[in-house]
């Protein structure tokens, strides 16, 4: 029994592997150069935020406006006040540079991105559509009908297994 289930999960496997995965974006590429741009320009006005924020920070973090910001505080112990608020400010600008280094990588890989799908666009257009498309399909076909072939060639095999296995189990008990 549990070689049949074995069996029958390599066969699934197996036949949607066969199937046309592309890891590739098959939109238009004006389409995707368009989305890429949108992002770019997110990722840029959260960058802007980003340094506003770390300027307040900055500003704030200077002694004086943190004893200022404590002015008609009454405590007997100041001093940890302005330390405990100095810490918070220190870590939050910690977290907004950590973060306006992620954007910053972002920022990169989508440049390059749109880069390479501007030269995808003007292959494109120098190329035509058709001619640019119909030779990528025709190679993605043929692979996929290989792939599919091999997956019913195992399904074969793996039923075949299994009907050969129950007849023997039939012989036996006989």
């Amino acid at each position: 029994m549990k070689l049949g289930i074995s069996l029958f999960l390599f066969t699934v496997f197996v036949l949607v592997s066969a199937t046309r995965l592309s890891a590739q974006d098959t939109r238009d590429p004006t389409q995707t150069l368009e989305r890429l741009r949108a992002e770019l320009n997110e990722v840029q006005d959260k960058e802007a935020e980003l340094k506003i924020r770390l300027e307040q920070l900055d500003f704030d973090l200077k002694p004086e406006n943190i004893e200022r910001y404590f002015n008609g505080f009454g405590s007997t112990r100041p001093e940890e006040l302005r330390e405990s608020r100095r810490r918070q400010l220190q870590t939050e600008k910690d977290r907004r540079i950590a973060q306006l280094e992620q954007l910053a990588s972002s920022r990169g890989r989508l440049e390059t991105a749109i880069t390479s799908t501007e030269a995808r666009v003007y292959q494109q257009s120098a190329l035509g559509a058709a001619g640019l498309h119909g030779g990528q399909t025709g190679n993605f076909s043929l692979l996929s009908l290989a792939r599919t072939l091999l997956g019913i060639a195992v399904l074969f095999v793996v039923v075949g297994g299994l009907v050969f296995r129950v007849v023997i189990r039939k012989r036996r008990h006989i």
